[in-house]
């Protein structure tokens, strides 16, 4: 486990990072973006919890927060040989998990006659933004996923996660009382 002692180091100012094996690479790399929308959705999921979420909801976002972080370690770590991640630590396990959550959580919701517009709840509303920056993290991972090596369960872990945020947005209203609107096509 690494030790941060020292916040900054100077050494970014230069528009480069180092990865996990020490390599020095342009933040603009596609590694780099996939990187910064994972630890975007975690600041985001972060900010839903701030707001105060059923103790359920809470319980999986912090076990999320901390897979987030697992996902992002993975892909800080350059492939090993023949394009296979150096270090894996998303297991079929935890998209499992996210599929019997969302199994469960929409169990207690009523099915939806049509799309539904993001807000309700400001809690909701952030956990719907936050699926939406999933989308992006999950477009990102398949980009470098074209080009370098990417863990095996990572797309589909933040595949499933996106689903798994709206689920819980959902439910999240329901738990505040807070009306879903249904969109309304050409209207």
């Amino acid at each position: 486990m690494p030790r941060l002692s020292k916040i900054y180091t100077r050494a970014g100012d230069r528009g480069t990072t180092r990865l996990a094996d020490g390599q020095v690479v342009s933040k603009n790399t596609s590694l780099v973006h996939a990187l910064g929308t994972v630890d975007e959705l975690n600041a985001q999921i972060g900010v839903a919890l701030s707001l105060g979420l059923s103790d359920t909801l809470a319980a999986y976002l912090e076990a999320v927060q901390q897979r987030l972080l697992d996902l992002g370690a993975e892909l800080a770590w350059p492939t090993g040989p023949a394009g296979v991640p150096a270090v894996r630590r998303l297991q079929a396990d935890h998209v499992r998990l996210l599929e019997v959550m969302i199994d469960e959580l929409n169990g207690a919701l009523e099915a939806l006659p049509s799309f539904i517009l993001p807000g309700g709840s400001p809690a909701a509303a952030r956990l719907q933004l936050a699926r939406t920056i999933c989308r992006r993290a999950e477009r990102a991972a398949v980009a470098l996923s074209e080009t370098e090596g990417v863990g095996e369960h990572v797309i589909p872990y933040l595949n499933r996660l996106s689903d798994a945020l709206f689920v819980m947005a959902r439910y999240e209203n329901l738990q505040q009382g807070a009306a879903e609107i249904t969109w309304r096509a050409g209207g």
